[in-house]
């Protein structure tokens, strides 16, 4: 494996699972507390949790993108390509979760607390939880056939 490409996977196993940890917390933790912050400041709540949040995500999610894309155009020697086109894919499918559920129930919590809407985030977000770890567990497997323990 280049020096480069080593580099590029490196990026690509931190972001990934840095984002398992993220999706983890926002799944047990961050999202089912929305209900105790109380109907008068939850819109300000909200405004900042959201401001706060891209800041963390959005430069995790692009390298996860960006080295992933890497990886499919010159797959490291030791890693196959079904590991890298499979987590290519499953990066689609959060992307398109992200874009069709997470983000429109951000968007009307932004207007208000609604019970219904922080239930639909909770429930719908199961799916980037369980693709992230999903991935998780493919990156270890990527990692265990690129140093073939």
């Amino acid at each position: 494996m280049t020096e480069l490409m080593c580099s590029v996977f490196f990026m690509y196993c931190a972001s990934t699972w840095a984002m398992v940890g993220v999706i983890w917390f926002a799944q047990i933790v961050h999202y089912p507390l929305f209900s105790k912050v109380g109907p008068e400041s939850f819109t300000d709540y909200q405004h900042a949790n959201l401001r706060r949040t891209v800041f963390v995500v959005i430069p995790l999610q692009m390298i996860e993108l960006a080295t992933a894309l890497l990886l499919v155009w010159k797959t490291p020697t030791g890693i196959l390509p079904v590991q890298v086109w499979t987590n290519l894919v499953l990066i689609g499918i959060t992307w398109v979760s992200t874009a069709t559920l997470q983000v429109p129930s951000h968007s009307k919590l932004a207007r208000g607390f609604n019970p219904r809407t922080q239930s639909l985030l909770v429930s719908s977000n199961w799916i980037r939880t369980v693709i992230w770890s999903i991935r998780g567990i493919i990156v270890l497997w990527m990692l265990y056939t690129a140093i073939q323990c």
